[in-house]
């Protein structure tokens, strides 16, 4: 018996899937998904938050801070002189409270951090979740984190202020009668050391890092990232290297000026005026250094020139090679005014 085998029509080759046939399908494909979204979770993109960002956000802060507190001196201007020298620890720490208070506290960037596009982001927060896509997201400081930055940043620096200042004048470093003072001023040179060298240690992480600036950020985890991803860093040096060249111009007159000899100056200058003096009559009857009429009258030699006795003779003792100064010749000798007595100013 032969049996015929029939070929499927092309109707049933294109019959419609059943209705269930799709929640096969997703639970095939399920565990491939569920493992895609989750390296996806776990891939985070490098985080790179300009360092130089972070420094000049600190720098603007306290400039900040400093304005404010020329301003605030402003007001008791007229007030006694050196009033507010005694509370200037409760002034600073008065500034960066309110600095404190109506930024971080109420999740806004300081001044500083506004300006470079920078916030604060709670890091605990960011290692618990473990999702991150571009490394800007991620919640802002927590209560606790605000109040930890304020007792630290604000209260710790007004009370390390204040303890300087009255060991220092209560002289506890000179003290050696009470041990007790001596000893509790060795223990703050200590801590001060331990924490410039903590300091240290935390700018060297933070030059490698790239996160946390001081060690008080460092211990509350609170980390500077970005506010806006897409808003570039435009920055005008024109005005700040105007500035540069101006100050270190007047440091280098300050520093020139005290050496200057005017008389040597202007001895040195006489010659490029010397046409122009010519032709004008100069008047001999005063004295070219004092510009009075002279009431002892002597004369420079060998030009004859007439000057105060007193000053010639002190710009002669200043400067054995004094010339004149209405002929730039030198003076020799020096001569009162109608006789023939000569008194030499330097040895030959």
């Amino acid at each position: 018996m032969i049996s015929v085998r029939s070929n499927p029509s092309p109707a049933a080759a294109a019959a419609p899937p059943k209705d269930d046939a799709w929640i096969s399908s997703y639970q095939k494909l399920l565990p491939h998904w569920h493992s895609v979204s989750l390296s996806h979770q776990h891939s985070t993109l490098p985080l790179s938050i300009s360092r130089v960002n972070q420094f000049d956000a600190a720098r603007l802060d306290i400039e900040m801070s400093a304005m404010l507190k020329e301003q605030l001196v402003k007001v008791f201007s007229l007030m006694k002189p050196g009033m507010l020298f005694q509370y200037e620890p409760e002034l600073d720490a008065f500034l960066e409270f309110l600095i404190w208070r109506f930024s971080i506290w109420v999740d806004k960037p300081t001044p500083g951090n506004a300006l470079m596009n920078l916030r604060y982001r709670d890091e605990c927060a960011m290692e618990i979740r473990g999702k991150v896509r571009t490394g800007l997201e991620g919640p802002g400081l927590t209560v606790a984190q605000k109040m930890w930055y304020c007792i630290a940043a604000v209260g710790g620096q007004y009370i390390w202020a204040r303890l300087q200042s009255f060991s220092a004048f209560r002289r506890w470093g000179d003290s050696e009668q009470r041990p007790l003072a001596r000893r509790a001023w060795g223990w703050m040179q200590r801590i001060e050391g331990l924490y410039k060298a903590v300091s240290f240690g935390n700018l060297l992480i933070f030059l490698y890092t790239g996160r946390y600036r001081n060690p008080i950020e460092r211990a509350i985890r609170a980390r500077l990232v970005y506010e806006s991803p897409n808003m570039n860093r435009a920055v005008s040096f024109e005005y700040m290297n105007r500035q540069l060249v101006w100050n270190e111009f007047s440091e280098m007159l300050l520093l020139l000026l005290p050496l200057l000899n005017s008389s040597t100056v202007k001895s040195f200058l006489h010659p490029f005026s010397k046409g122009k003096s010519s032709s004008s009559t100069e008047d001999d009857s005063t004295c070219p250094i004092c510009g009075a009429s002279p009431t002892l009258p002597y004369l420079a030699l060998p030009c004859q020139h007439r000057y105060c006795y007193y000053c010639l003779r002190t710009r002669c003792a200043a400067a054995p090679s004094f010339r004149c100064l209405r002929c730039s010749k030198p003076v020799v000798a020096m001569q009162q005014h109608g006789s023939v007595v000569e008194h030499k100013t330097h040895s030959q």
